[in-house]
Order: structure tokens, then sequence, then C-alpha cells
């Protein structure tokens, strides 16, 4: 299991943030693809997925000269308990707050 702050420190980035927003949006592609109109150099983009793949993200898998970047949608989903399970501490929170004051 990938550690939950290793997620949200990989997608803290705006250019690795935009790069899984357009995975989500078009499934697998290549590098030279998915870093198109971002402003960073092929290994720059490079770098950026790299960490992406460290958090469990993305998988990197070379393919002729190229290199096929795919989502894991499992990392997301671990994110999204996360937030799941904050929101409902402070809906749990909330409630007792609002239930002090009517009292």
């Amino acid at each position: 299991m990938m550690a939950t702050a290793e997620i949200f420190r990989a997608l803290g980035d705006p250019i690795r943030l935009e790069m899984v927003q357009r995975l989500t949006k078009g499934g697998r592609c290549t590098i030279t693809v998915l870093s198109e109109g971002l402003g960073v150099s092929r290994q720059g983009a490079r770098k950026h997925l790299q960490v992406l793949a460290d958090a469990s993200l993305i998988a990197l898998r070379p393919q002729g000269r190229d290199v096929l970047v795919s989502l894991d949608p499992e990392a997301l989903l671990q994110a999204r308990r996360f937030i799941a399970e904050l929101e409902r501490r402070w809906d749990a929170r909330l409630e007792a707050l609002k239930r002090l004051v009517e009292e």
C-alpha cells in the first residue's frame, strides 16, 4: 500500500496534477503527448512522471523508443478514501457543536 502523504505530495505540483488530469481524460499516452503544452522538456517531464510513479499514481511502460504512461486508479482511490474520512470526522465534530449550541 502506498503512503497517502506521498500521493498528496506528488499531486501537489501543478504540472504533475495536470498530467494526472490528462490521464483521467485520455487514458494511456506517451510522454510526448502527455507533456505537450506544459512548458517542460522531455527530461523535465520524465522527472515529474517518476515522482508520480514513485507514489504509485502511474505506471511507465517502455514501448519501442517511447514510454507509455497509464494511470493507476488505486492510488487516487486511496486519496479519495482519506479525504472522505476527514469529511466524516469534520461532519461529526460540526454535528456535536450544533447539539451543544442548541442545548
